[in-house]
């Protein structure tokens, strides 16, 4: 195995890719509203779900990242 540092982008990604796609359902949820209530709750359940993650991957990094220290 290498021990190649992830670049800075990778890091990213695995801290907040959760909460961009979270965020991205949320806009397109309210851009739906109305029109099409099956998109409607499909991104509703988006926002749920990946803001859930999103919001225990930020919390692990940042335990891991006291940790370290």
């Amino acid at each position: 195995m290498s021990n190649v540092n992830p670049s800075k982008l990778e890091k990213w990604r695995a801290k907040y890719g959760a909460a961009a796609v979270a965020f991205s359902c949320l806009l397109s949820m309210i851009n739906s509203w109305g029109n099409n209530w099956v998109l409607t709750v499909f991104f509703s359940l988006g926002v749920l779900i990946c803001g859930a993650i999103g919001f225990f991957d930020i919390k692990r990094a940042r335990t891991d990242n006291t940790s370290n220290e």
